[in-house]
């Protein structure tokens, strides 16, 4: 079932997110009326095919006519018109098939016809199963047989006006079996789908009895309905049949579709009697409520009147207490103006005392700042005495500790001349000094001529420090040329690898990739075998969008061994609800593509393909991929030699 799951995977890649987005949309758009279907009891129209003469289909007609169109693999068709020709077949056989479709639990017209005719103690394998045999099929390179996907016969047989649901290729430990089973509609519809297959294949002569038959070899495809025999074969096709479905007669079925609605309507009864009570007892509180409603308006217009009379109350005591606020407030205003007048009279006469103390002020202000400038010089002076003694003493203590300092400088420097940056840093320090030195008498002579050979020495080295750092600077750049060689050798490396069948020790891996193994084991727990595969196919999708996601960065920085290493953070919301739900496989799988996409793409957060060593478990080198193609190219020119 691995191998169906991808098959039907790789035919839906196209848009199958729009098409289901206008499926939604097209079937809430029938069942709310927006367009018209059903013409009469007979004939139906197709809202989304205007420009067609034909219009009055018949109930199968319109349904093939939907279900063809809404299936097929044509790329020229949008995913709009497919969507919604996907929604009519889906508003026929759910919303129309009561009283159009023979669907009901006594077949009607053609139908009954056929199912009368089968209706003879037959058992078949229900839901209504087709048997498609030799399937052509080829070995591939590890010596396993394959063969084409399921969807492709499926789309055959839609086109043919089979109306299949699925084909699933039957695969043992050879591979391909040469064998399909194709799954119908569990309704009458599907068993007239089914028995029309039949009739097909018999009609060419392609039939069971041809395929049983012992004379020439078979070619082409051989089809039938399965039965009874077909059921207790115990090759892989009797397997699988008991697998996926029962043995049932038209009778047992009919049988059982009748109790179903007897249940069904005995079911609405007690619906309707319980819907009936819980009416009645609706009417008693409704009866209740507006008696206590009536009660509430009377006293509602009791408090209403008390209310008003308070209101006046207030209102006429504010209007009072605002009078004698008002009064209370003209007299302070009058006792205030009499202040300020009293205040603007006592600040004149405070102005006319000021403007003659400022008078004296003055005066006093200037001897005291004659007083201040003349101590100050006097401090000045006496201050820049102090400092030019100060640093005339300084002066040869410095002088005396630079000689001696020079002297060691020299020694240092003649001990040091391989360190280019020592030198340079000294003799920068030596030329600031050799002013000082000029006016230290005829024994310096000595000192300047050693200065003169370190400058002379320092020269040279500084040449060879050019040369070595033009060498360097040259083979960085022819560095840098062979690395993006080898990168876009790499690249043509994984370009080439990717495009070669097989799984090989030294190949491609796609890094961030969500396994979808796990999800479908977790999904057979829960689910029958088809519901899983498509559980486990949402499920991957959606982590698959969470892991594209670049606010979602379940990681945390730890200190390991000296070390910081960014780790998954098992505490995150999503993954702990994840690994509670679907278990410790499907999380390890999540937890694995976190990992990887984190350390080959973090910023893009989607999938990148690296060479791979699938034997250690690593990123393989250059090397080991080249050695990879020679080995293939070898065996491939012997396999050519030996034809």
């Amino acid at each position: 079932m691995g191998g169906s799951m991808n098959e039907n995977s790789d035919d839906s890649e196209m848009s199958d997110g729009e098409v289901d987005e206008f499926v939604e949309k097209s079937y809430e758009d029938l069942k709310n009326g927006k367009h018209q279907v059903k013409l009469s009891d007979e004939t139906f129209n197709c809202p989304y095919c205007p420009k067609k003469k034909k219009q009055g289909y018949h109930y199968k007609d319109i349904l093939q006519h939907a279900t063809g169109i809404g299936k097929s693999t044509s790329d020229k068709r949008s995913a709009q018109v497919k969507g919604s020709h996907l929604a009519l077949a889906k508003f026929l056989e759910t919303n129309l098939a009561t009283g159009a479709s023979p669907s009901n639990s006594k077949p009607t017209g053609q139908t009954a016809v056929d199912v009368n005719n089968c209706d003879n103690g037959v058992k078949f394998v229900w839901p209504w199963t087709g048997i498609v045999v030799n399937l052509p099929t080829r070995q591939a390179d590890d010596g396993r047989y394959v063969g084409e996907s399921g969807s492709k016969l499926r789309d055959e047989l839609c086109r043919r006006g089979f109306n299949a649901l699925r084909v699933r290729p039957l695969w043992n430990y050879r591979g391909h079996s040469g064998t399909a089973l194709v799954e119908f509609n569990k309704g009458w519809p599907g068993l007239e789908n089914a028995l029309s297959f039949e009739r097909a294949y018999e009609s060419d002569k392609h039939g069971r009895k041809e395929w049983l038959a012992d004379n020439d070899q078979k070619s082409g495809l051989y089809g039938w309905v399965a039965r009874e025999e077909d059921y207790k074969l115990t090759n892989i096709v009797g397997e699988h049949l008991r697998k996926i479905g029962d043995l049932k007669t038209i009778s047992d079925i009919m049988m059982e579709e009748d109790i179903k609605q007897s249940r069904l309507i005995s079911n609405l009864t007690q619906i309707i009697e319980m819907k009936n009570e819980h009416k009645n007892e609706i009417r008693l509180k409704c009866a209740e409520t507006t008696a206590s409603l009536t009660l509430l308006e009377e006293e509602k217009d009791k408090l209403l009147q008390t209310y008003n009379e308070e209101i006046r109350k207030i209102q006429s005591s504010s209007r009072d207490h605002l009078q004698k606020i008002f009064n209370d407030h003209e007299k302070v205003k009058a006792q205030l103006e009499s202040q300020k007048k009293e205040l603007e009279f006592r600040r004149t006469e405070l102005e006319k005392r000021d403007a003659n103390n400022d008078i004296e002020r003055k005066k006093l202000t200037e001897e005291i700042e004659k007083n201040a400038i003349k101590n100050s010089s006097l401090e000045m002076a006496a201050l820049a005495q102090q400092k030019a003694d100060e640093n005339v003493t300084k002066l040869a203590d410095d002088q005396k500790r630079k000689k001696e300092e020079l002297h060691n400088r020299i020694i240092e420097l003649e001990k040091k001349l391989d360190a280019k940056q020592a030198l340079v840093l000294e003799i920068e320090g030596l030329r600031g000094k050799l002013n000082v030195m000029k006016h230290m008498g005829d024994d310096d002579l000595e000192v300047l001529g050693k200065v003169e050979a370190i400058h002379k020495v320092l020269r040279e080295k500084e040449g060879e420090y050019e040369d070595l750092e033009a060498l360097n600077q040259t083979l960085i750049i022819k560095e840098r040329k062979c690395n993006d060689e080898l990168q876009e050798a790499r690249k043509e490396m994984i370009s080439g690898l990717k495009e070669l069948p097989g799984r090989a020790l030294i190949g491609v891996k796609r890094m961030g990739e969500l396994d979808s193994k796990p999800f479908l084991e977790a999904m057979k727990r829960k689910y029958n075998e088809e519901e899983a595969e498509d559980r486990a196919m949402e499920l991957c999708s959606l982590w698959e969008e969470y892991l594209k996601d670049p606010d979602w960065h379940p990681f945390q920085v730890k200190l390991i061994d000296g070390n910081h290493q960014e780790l998954i953070n098992e505490e995150d919301e999503k993954l702990k609800g994840l690994k509670k739900e679907l278990g410790d496989e499907v999380f390890k799988a999540v937890k694995s593509a976190l990992v990887e996409i984190n350390e080959y793409n973090p910023s893009g957060r989607y999938i990148t393909s690296e060479l791979w060593n699938y034997r250690e478990g690593r990123r393989a080198t250059l090397r080991e991929g080249v050695e990879q193609m020679l080995k293939m190219w070898r065996s491939k020119k012997r396999l050519k030699e030996d034809e």
